[in-house]
């Protein structure tokens, strides 16, 4: 038995943690976190839209008409890997399951990101639209990327699947008033003529754009815009908000209900994704909004 050492004296003590040691643990606890991170962004880009609700009432709300429920939808970005067709097919089963009387349409349909996985035509990007049951329809205005991709052939697309198609012009759908800004980012927009063009209609005036950046220059007799392309910020870190907005008033209309005066702006987060296909604390959304006279809502 004397060859056998006694149990404290065969246990190696592992000893203090040097600093190459910590190094590595450090990097290795590092890629595994930044690994699970980028593993929630991916499923936020490609999880379900959060529905979010606002009753809002309008001055101008024409006598003894009811209220009106409005799908606001924007930002749909149609391009592999987190916004196939598939995906939006979905949405719009959700959509209509809300049952809206009108569903509003803010722009940007295609993605013409670096990081698509594929790419799908007009037509295909906005087949699932067709299905969209509303009263009302569906009234749209193209995005920046959709000036990027190909204006025309989207406009076309969108007017197959019998969605009308607003550039600076306006139009009448029930009580409501509806003008249609062209892309303020690619310098589309014609607020006069949009003003013009509401002007000559009866109802409660409303704006459609795709950038809320126009919102500060519309008359205050517009008392509702409704508008998306910032996407909330897609990235947005636990107490800075929005990195960016890509608006130039910054994050004063990156996301939600803004009112500003007798005026009111709804800024969605959109469903699809630019430039990489994450979001981090701005999940993917569209907006059930209820407009109707005073006292209604």
């Amino acid at each position: 038995f004397h060859n056998i050492m006694p149990r404290h004296q065969s246990q190696r003590s592992p000893g203090p943690m040097t600093k190459q040691r910590f190094i590595k643990w450090a990097a290795l606890v590092t890629v595994i976190l930044l690994a699970l991170l980028i593993g929630h962004m991916v499923s936020l880009a490609r999880s379900a839209p959060v529905v979010r609700h606002a009753s809002l009432t309008l001055a101008d709300w024409p006598k003894g008409q009811p209220p009106v429920r409005i799908a606001l939808v924007s930002d749909i970005h149609i391009a592999g890997p987190d916004m196939p067709p598939s995906h939006l097919d979905r949405v719009v089963a959700r959509i209509n399951g809300l049952r809206p009387d009108i569903v509003l349409l803010a722009g940007d349909f295609l993605s013409d990101k670096k990081t698509t996985t594929r790419r799908y035509t007009p037509e295909e990007a906005t087949a699932p639209l067709g299905a969209l049951h509303a009263p009302l329809g569906a009234v749209a205005v193209l995005g920046n990327h959709d000036y990027w991709v190909d204006a025309a052939a989207i406009r076309t697309a969108l007017r197959h699947r019998g969605i009308t198609v607003l550039a600076n012009t306006a139009v009448q759908r029930g009580p409501l008033a509806i003008g249609g800004v062209d892309d303020d980012v690619t310098g589309h927009a014609d607020l006069p003529r949009v003003a013009r063009a509401l002007a000559a209609l009866k109802g409660a005036k409303l704006v459609l754009s795709h950038s809320p950046d126009v919102f500060p220059d519309l008359p205050a007799t517009i008392g509702l815009t409704v508008a998306g392309h910032t996407h909330c910020g897609q990235i947005a870190l636990p107490g800075l908000g929005p990195l960016i907005t890509h608006s130039r008033y910054g994050q004063r209309y990156a996301c939600g209900l803004i009112r500003e005066g007798h005026k009111a702006l709804v800024v969605t987060a959109g469903l699809g994704t630019s430039m990489l296909p994450l979001r981090l604390g701005a999940p993917p959304d569209f907006w059930l909004i209820t407009v109707g006279p005073a006292g209604a809502a």
